[in-house]
């Protein structure tokens, strides 16, 4: 008598032996695998989305409408010399890579909501038996079941982090908002000066060319039209370093557009909008605590740590896994499987608990030093825009009349030998002065506004691919 098998109960040692067998453990397996493949398609499909990836994606689709619509890049401004701020601060907020990469890292972030609340994927399994031949062929579909609580916990924190990323975007568009601005009002800045430099220097040449005039007739010496000279020397010497310092700010604006240096470079703006800030005191501070990106990151960090805590309370929940696999050689015969894990190790449970609440300690306390820090930039910053008014108001309302005044009488006095030249000069260094403090004074009001608006109030600019503020809230 031949070997006997022990795993075939009844004697069988080998499927051969009946060929009815053979074709019903045939017809059986492709029952088997038919089912199986009907159950994959049928139970891994498409999950149940949370409330916090429904609100995730809708602030996806509000943005991508504006930002990315159909996936691609929006429509850029034609810009021009006569283009408006509001253009350029659209085009580069639109266009620049600082701004793309964060609004990525946002939509990963959504994505993986998904993927955190998600079940584990099924297994399809296979055992067998062999000892001299194949006896025993066992196809099966197990689960794996995370332990109540668990995947709810995970989505949760995950659309946190999300809510975070989101306000990074956000805290890249402004600052390349305000950095746009920044190379604007700059380089406005520098064209006003090489303007009020070349009047300058207009004027200084009419003053030696009286000087020659004086000094010919024997009413002034060689040394006013020296001095004359001196001073058209250093005016040339300054419109130099400020016509080299507009190629060095016209790079500048070009990269604060999203511009590669291998792209053409954009017009320069023809002319100079000045904003219409108004600084309302505290409730422009209010609006800060209420609309501060960086803030509202923070807010989203403190709510993921207490997901992160709830995440790590639930380590102690055990996982389930269930399945069933079918003999395909004798069948109707099926083996039920299941399985727990055993949460036994109360030290490891502590740490991760223990962990969590360390992290939401970390996130609390930043928010609240974050919120210090808002609260001093918003006073350092708003007392600045006021002092500049200040200075700004009697450069244009007092000291620039009186200086233009005091020019004029200089030079009636030298041409009728009444004051020397040296008095003459002072009074043309005055008013280039304060010339050029007025126009600096407009460029620094307009930062600091700039500056409270955009960075600390977190106001952003018409054209934003933002969403709105109805949606906008991070809880």
């Amino acid at each position: 008598m031949g070997k006997s098998n022990k795993w075939l109960p009844c004697g069988d040692t080998s499927f051969n032996q009946k060929p009815m067998n053979r074709f019903g453990s045939k017809f059986t397996f492709t029952l088997a695998v038919t089912g199986l493949g009907a159950l994959v398609l049928l139970t891994g499909c498409t999950g149940v989305q949370s409330p916090s990836e429904i609100q995730a994606r809708e602030q996806v689709a509000s943005v991508a409408a504006v930002y990315r619509p159909s996936g691609a890049a929006a429509d850029l401004p034609a810009l021009t010399t006569n283009s408006s701020l509001g253009e350029f601060l659209t085009y580069a907020m639109l266009n620049h890579p600082q701004v793309e990469a964060a609004y990525y890292d946002w939509l990963s972030s959504v994505e993986n909501i998904t993927v955190a609340r998600s079940m584990p994927d099924p297994k399809l399994t296979f055992q067998a038996y062999i000892e001299n031949s194949l006896t025993s062929l066992m196809p099966g579909l197990a689960q794996d079941f995370p332990g109540p609580g668990k995947l709810k916990a995970a989505g949760n924190a995950a659309a946190a982090e999300s809510s975070a990323r989101y306000f990074s975007f956000e805290t890249a568009a402004l600052k390349t908002a305000f950095s746009l601005k920044q190379a604007y009002y700059q380089l406005g800045l520098v064209d006003e000066k090489i303007q009020i430099n070349r009047q300058m220097f207009d004027l200084l040449a009419d003053l030696e060319k009286s000087a020659r005039t004086l000094n010919e007739v024997g009413k002034a010496t060689l040394q006013d039209v020296y001095r004359a000279q001196i001073e058209e020397d250093q005016l040339t010497t300054e419109l130099a370093n400020l016509r080299d310092s507009h190629n060095a700010l016209a790079t500048q604006f070009k990269g604060a557009l999203g511009l590669t240096s291998a792209q053409a470079d954009p017009p320069p703006p023809g002319r100079i909008e000045p904003s219409a800030f108004d600084l309302t005191g505290d409730a422009l501070l209010e609006m800060a605590f209420a609309r501060n990106p960086r803030l509202k990151e923070m807010e989203a960090e403190v709510r993921m740590a207490e997901d992160a805590i709830a995440v790590a309370r639930k380590s102690n929940v055990p996982d389930f896994s269930a399945g069933l696999m079918g003999e395909v050689y004798r069948p109707p015969f099926y083996w039920p499987q299941a399985s727990m894990t055993l949460p036994i190790w109360r030290d490891k449970i502590a740490a991760q608990i223990a962990g969590a609440q360390a992290g939401k300690r970390v996130a609390v306390d930043r928010l609240s030093a974050e919120q210090i820090q808002v609260t001093v930039d918003f006073a350092m910053k708003a007392y600045e825009y006021r002092q500049i008014t200040r200075n700004l108001s009697l450069l244009q309302d007092q000291l620039l009349p009186k200086a233009q005044k005091s020019l004029e009488i200089a030079r009636s006095g030298y041409l009728g030998g009444q004051i020397d030249f040296f008095n003459l000069i002072d009074a043309e260094r005055t008013l280039l002065g304060f010339r050029l403090s007025e126009v600096e004074a407009r460029a620094d009001r307009e930062l600091a506004a700039a500056e409270l608006s955009l960075l600390i109030a977190g106001i952003p600019p018409a054209g934003a691919p933002f969403t709105p503020d109805k949606t906008r809230n991070s809880k």
